[in-house]
């Protein structure tokens, strides 16, 4: 197959997970649909993933890690109600994809991602994306150098958010994460106040799990 052949092959992979997988789920934020029609998935997916990068499943990148599905991704960024002069922190930047779909939508994006091999794919394929910074780091930490920020988006379910990472988002800011609720994947969205922080589940919907995010053996509900 030439290299014109597969990127057309790409792009109608594209094209049709645009069609199939997010305009029947509710990602209907037309920004973000147009992202997702034009950033090239399989160039932050490595090596063999590539070919598959449009699955609608979870999508195996290595060292036990997966890739989020793009629905779920998709409704996270939809639901987040992104601005022009947001500050991001995602959590969990895999190969740099979501990164790469916020830069074009936000202000700036500071992407945490534990995996060394992940964050070194990330950075090469984040190449020119000059408002995206990758750290290598615990996705649990955060990256409290730089903030607050008006946006934490975790990008995969967790048992919960700890409140040092919470504490990095500014009053008033939102979070967007996957959420393990008795082994059950939701999607659930939240707002800091000065009083506060509670995340409200409002999609049921396959997420992949990350790492570090277990809940304390001490807690019960």
């Amino acid at each position: 197959m030439t290299m014109t052949s597969a990127q057309t092959g790409f792009d109608t992979m594209r094209h049709a997970m645009v069609a199939s997988q997010l305009r029947t789920t509710a990602v209907n934020d037309p920004r973000v649909v147009a992202a997702m029609a034009t950033v090239p998935r399989e160039r932050f997916v490595p090596g063999e993933a590539a070919a598959i990068a449009y699955r609608d499943t979870a999508l195996p990148i290595g060292n036990g890690r997966h890739a989020n599905v793009p629905m779920a991704t998709g409704k996270l960024l939809t639901e987040a109600y992104l601005t022009g002069t947001d500050r991001v922190l995602l959590i969990g930047a895999a190969g740099g994809y979501t990164a790469a779909l916020l830069s074009g939508l936000v202000a700036r994006v500071v992407a945490v991602e534990s995996d060394a091999a992940l964050a070194a794919h990330a950075r090469e394929a984040l190449a020119g994306y000059a408002n995206v910074t990758v750290v290598e780091g615990a996705l649990e930490a955060g990256h409290a150098a730089d903030a607050p920020y008006d946006l934490l988006l975790v990008d995969g379910a967790v048992e919960h958010l700890p409140d040092a990472l919470v504490a990095q988002v500014a009053v008033g800011g939102r979070v967007l994460t996957g959420l393990v609720d008795r082994g059950i994947t939701r999607l659930a969205q939240g707002t800091r106040t000065a009083g506060g922080f509670a995340l409200t589940p409002f999609a049921d919907v396959d997420c992949v799990g990350l790492p570090g995010f277990a809940l304390p053996r001490s807690f019960t509900f």
